[in-house]
């Protein structure tokens, strides 16, 4: 994955880039097309060779509201779809993605000249691919070649890092783990279903948990309270001295906040909400014992499976 600054860097670079950003200047290929190509690298989490071959017409829209006068975008309810084809782990299949990158798509589209359809060597099929021109579509490299080396100047970033050059493939790992770290983050079941996975096991390859989810899920975990809490003990020390201890009588009360419970490890009992032993010290305990040797369990509570030793 690419590093969130530097991704941050590289949205905003695509947000603005203008065709003389690129080699060869505005000239080199249509602005509208050069502007969805970008946005699809960095909003689809699709491989190059997938955007590459995107189909003339693959987004839809699909409304909970009806739409605003002639423009289907015009609702706040909206849902963006793209139809990605045939791909090396999958069938062709339908995702959501942001309206902004279907506003960028149909807007290229609009001005696309009318191309001849061409083999995609992927299916066999003759088809009209979405980025097209001069009766020729983009390569698959063209994203590695000339997108990302133009972002990289605009964002003022190198074009490699740590973890070595900064590639097509690097953003589909960058977004699914984004996905799957956000404040309301996707399953991993349904970040499978939308990258394309057969399986939830190659998903796993793709969504790394950052270490501020980490650090959010072993504080949430509460390890240091939970063993705090069973040193809040009252320990009946005339049991403990009278050697009534050593006899394997209860001699350590964990305070449970309810009432208090002689078994080391009460958390694991199945017993614990329905304790006749923790009612009776419970009532005890608001009756202000004056010693914790006071706090006795009765003879039918001894007997109890939580409290054996």
């Amino acid at each position: 994955m690419i590093a969130d600054d530097l991704w941050a860097k590289l949205l905003w670079a695509g947000l603005n880039l203008d065709p003389g950003d690129l080699p060869g200047g505005s000239g080199a290929h249509p602005g509208a097309m050069v502007r969805a190509v970008t946005l699809t690298w960095l909003f689809a989490g699709q491989r190059s060779d997938e955007i590459a071959r995107l189909r003339l017409g693959c987004i839809r829209w699909q409304h909970d509201q009806p739409a605003v006068g002639d423009d289907p975008q015009q609702t706040d309810s909206s849902v963006c779809l793209i139809d990605i084809p045939t791909h090396k782990t999958g069938t062709a299949f339908t995702k959501p993605v942001d309206p902004l990158l279907g506003r960028a798509i149909e807007a290229w589209q609009a001005l696309r000249p009318a191309q001849p359809p061409m083999l995609d060597r992927k299916t066999g099929e003759k088809v009209h691919f979405l980025f097209a021109v001069r009766a020729g579509r983009i390569s698959k490299n063209y994203i590695n070649d000339t997108i990302i080396l133009a972002l990289c100047r605009k964002a003022d970033i190198p074009s490699a890092d740590v973890r070595g050059p900064i590639t097509s493939h690097r953003a589909r790992s960058t977004i699914a783990t984004q996905l799957y770290n956000a404040k309301e983050p996707m399953t991993l079941f349904e970040l499978q279903a939308w990258l394309g996975h057969r399986s939830p096991e190659s998903t796993q390859h793709y969504a790394e948990i950052t270490p501020n989810t980490l650090a959010k899920a072993y504080n949430d975990a509460g390890y240091f309270a939970r063993n705090v809490r069973t040193i809040e003990v009252l320990v009946d020390r005339d049991g403990a001295t009278s050697g009534a201890a050593a006899a394997g009588e209860p001699w350590q009360h964990y305070d449970l906040g309810h009432g208090f419970c002689s078994y080391t490890f009460f958390e694991q009992c199945p017993h614990r909400m329905a304790c006749s032993l923790r009612l009776l010290h419970s009532q005890r305990v608001q009756q202000k014992p004056t010693s914790a040797s006071e706090i006795e369990p009765s003879a039918d509570a001894r007997q109890h499976p939580t409290h054996r030793r």
